[in-house]
């Protein structure tokens, strides 16, 4: 949010009321009247005093998402700017962290603060489950994750995985998002408990899963016609 103040105009008429009585003429009888200095009144003439405008709160100003991924997301809401109705927040998933690790992130573009979730990949991107998403793909039935920028379509209800988020890929390689069923869900391997004990999350079949819990609030707050965009 752009901040601004408006101008402040100096006028002249403030100055003249102030001094109108500061002056008085004294006559002595017999006296010629007594000639008082011309003094000459300054003419101001109003000004505006102009205020250098705020450039609105840092992103991210203590870096918790790398640079490369910020900036590819920020290109990405102009280029899919007809896609993307809505600037007051976007989602980012840096797919090159260890899936144990804050990776999901919303980004408040208006506050400039950002909050980190867990989010899984799939298992094809990760076949020997080491945890690190290796390989993606847009194909049906490579269980791969999806990169790119993909549009928040809403929330919705699925049978098999209940509460969602469902989303449409706005690039080549992501754009078969909704025939291959590609959401944000929860999931019970992507929660605290399955973590601590096998010591990274479980794998999905690409869908963007995270924790029951933190499903809820994602889930109110992305909406419709917000930016998600994921990168390796």
């Amino acid at each position: 949010m752009r901040l601004s103040r408006r101008g402040l105009i100096l006028g002249g008429s403030a100055l003249l009321a102030g001094c109108s009585s500061a002056a008085s003429t004294v006559q002595l009888a017999g006296a010629a009247p007594a000639s008082l200095p011309v003094v000459p009144v300054p003419t101001v003439t109003p000004q505006t005093v102009s205020v250098a405008r705020a450039t609105g709160p840092a992103i991210d100003p203590h870096g918790i998402v790398r640079k490369d991924l910020m900036e590819r997301a920020q290109a990405a809401l102009d280029t899919h700017g007809h896609k993307i109705s809505k600037r007051d927040r976007m989602y980012l998933v840096d797919f090159k962290k260890f899936s144990g690790e804050d990776r999901f992130y919303e980004v408040d573009l208006e506050g400039g603060w950002v909050t980190a979730y867990r989010t899984s990949h799939g298992r094809g991107s990760d076949p020997a489950h080491s945890g690190f998403a290796q390989r993606f793909s847009n194909q049906m039935d490579s269980h791969m994750s999806s990169i790119g920028a993909y549009a928040t379509a809403g929330a919705s209800w699925g049978s098999q995985q209940g509460p969602n988020v469902l989303l449409d890929g706005l690039e080549y390689s992501n754009n078969r998002a909704r025939e291959r069923a590609i959401i944000i869900h929860g999931a019970d391997y992507a929660d605290p408990a399955f973590l601590a004990r096998e010591g990274k999350l479980g794998r999905s079949y690409g869908c963007f899963s995270v924790s029951h819990a933190d499903l809820a609030p994602l889930r109110e707050r992305m909406g419709e016609g917000r930016l998600l965009f994921a990168m390796a």
